[in-house]
């Protein structure tokens, strides 16, 4: 209830109907309730329609509270009904019981009877009490929730109020939350500064994760290919710590390298490893990075979809693709080389590019749109494993040149090779399988091939000397055929 103009004159309303000077008397008054038992509630008294405010005469001046209670004169100078009921007369011995009946409510427009001033009060202060409950009235639901709140203290131990002092002095996440898993995982994340030898000091910023307690880190290939040639490399944990490092070893088509640290500090702790093969679109996922320089920088989503045969942040090179985890997850330059996790924080893949808004695949500047490309964790775990041991990477090889432009209708073999090569290497494993020039690979194993770039990224999700179905068109017939996968070794 408004108490804006409580206390002062209210203006008539002009569009408020007239008041009749007297209006209709009951005939009779209403009887009394039948008396209730002792201890049941008194009924309540029924909410009574408030004439129209009528302007009142000349004011004399009045106490605040008086003008709170007493009613404005009437225009046919009759009074109005009184804003609360008076004070009840005592019950009459033998009348029956508590509550006493109500009093007479007087007509409208006569006087209020005075009250028996014989009759003994049962209360005192019933004008600051009509005050006091108009106050709480408009001090509306705060002050119920306040009396509410005061009584509650009064009773002690069924107070529920908790005071900040009182809070734990640490709040610890339940295992399985993002916040659990990000604060495990944070700790075995770094951030690599790469700068190259030349004078420019070209380089920039990526992020890799502790692969063993030996110092070794594994990133992307893009990430330090900068400092590969007589570069600096150092890595920052989220601690701050930085350490210097050096490129062990480095896998362009794979986009994965692997670096160490030169004085690796006791007690590293690897990331476990997930196993990417049993990931399901709609899994969640979260990534750990320094997209724009930002360490330490944490983002969820879910895996969007599977085996997506995109180039890696190498820039799309024909040497450069995988067959990606995608993830929704916000990925930007710098998260590259990160890790993907699922919920358990496990890594499941290594972050390598986004699709930027110009269409092209690659770790351009452009800014996270929801599909960022990740290389499952499997296929990086074999070419990490070879580059700690070789320091050069293995690459699985069908001895074949395919058209790397036309898609939709599966991998062609070209015609002819590189500098005037043969398009199907002589003895090699296309050879042997009876591949040709000229035919259209349309599937690969269980994975259906719609292009050159979608045939290179499942074949490097095998190892060489794996024996893999494949089918393909010849003259408008399909045909099967088994292959045999080669090797080669390094990306020269």
């Amino acid at each position: 209830m408004s108490t804006e103009n409580e206390g002062t004159e209210v203006p008539a309303d002009p569009t408020a109907p007239s008041v009749p000077a007297t209006p209709p008397v009951p005939a009779t008054p209403p009887a009394a309730p039948a008396p209730q038992q002792a201890g049941a509630p008194a009924p309540e008294a029924p909410t009574q329609i408030q004439p129209p405010v009528q302007p009142p005469a000349p004011p004399a001046q009045a106490p605040a509270a008086a003008a709170a209670a007493v009613p404005a004169a009437d225009p046919a100078g009759a009074t109005q009904a009184p804003a609360y009921a008076p004070e009840p007369a005592t019950v009459a011995a033998g009348g029956g019981g508590w509550p006493p009946a109500p009093p007479v409510v007087p007509s409208w427009g006569e006087p209020v009877p005075p009250a028996d001033p014989a009759a003994p009060r049962k209360r005192t202060g019933g004008l600051v009490a009509a005050v006091l409950v108009a106050a709480l009235v408009a001090g509306g639901i705060g002050g119920g929730i306040g009396y509410w709140a005061a009584q509650r203290e009064d009773r002690g131990p069924e107070s529920t109020t908790v005071s900040s002092g009182e809070a734990p002095a640490s709040f610890k996440r339940e295992p399985g939350t993002v916040a659990a898993v990000a604060a495990k995982a944070l700790p075995s994340v770094v951030t690599i500064q790469a700068k190259s030898g030349g004078t420019q000091g070209e380089g920039g910023t990526g992020t890799g994760f502790v692969y063993d307690q030996e110092g070794h880190i594994v990133t992307n290939n893009h990430v330090v290919a900068s400092a590969a040639e007589g570069g600096t490399l150092s890595a920052t944990f989220s601690d701050g710590r930085t350490y210097d490092a050096e490129v062990v070893g480095r896998a362009e088509g794979y986009d994965v390298a692997v670096i160490k640290l030169k004085e690796a500090p006791k007690g590293l702790k690897p990331l476990p490893l997930g196993d990417s093969d049993k990931v399901a679109v709609g899994d969640s996922t979260i990534a750990i990075g320094a997209p724009f320089g930002l360490s330490n920088t944490v983002t969820t989503g879910i895996i969007s979809a599977k085996n997506r045969p995109v180039a890696s942040g190498d820039g799309g090179g024909s040497n450069s693709y995988m067959s990606a985890l995608q993830t929704d997850a916000s990925i930007n330059p710098g998260n590259s080389g990160g890790p993907l996790l699922d919920a358990a924080g496990a890594v499941i893949g290594i972050n390598s590019a986004i699709q930027s808004t110009g269409g092209g695949y690659g770790q351009s500047q452009a800014g996270s749109i929801g599909l960022g490309f990740a290389i499952p964790v499997n296929q990086a775990k074999a070419v990490a494993e070879q580059l700690i041991k070789t320091g050069k990477p293995v690459y699985p090889v069908i001895g074949a040149t395919v058209n790397m432009n036309d898609k939709g209708e599966g991998a062609r073999i070209a015609d002819q090779g590189a500098g005037g090569t043969e398009a199907v290497t002589p003895s090699g494993p296309a050879a042997k399988a009876g591949l040709k020039p000229g035919d259209v690979i349309t599937a690969f194993g269980d994975h259906p091939i719609d292009s050159g770039p979608s045939l290179i990224s499942e074949i490097w999700t095998h190892k060489p000397g794996d024996s893999v179905k494949i089918t393909y068109e010849r003259g408008g017939k399909t045909a099967q055929t088994t292959v045999v996968l080669g090797e080669r070794t390094g990306d020269s």
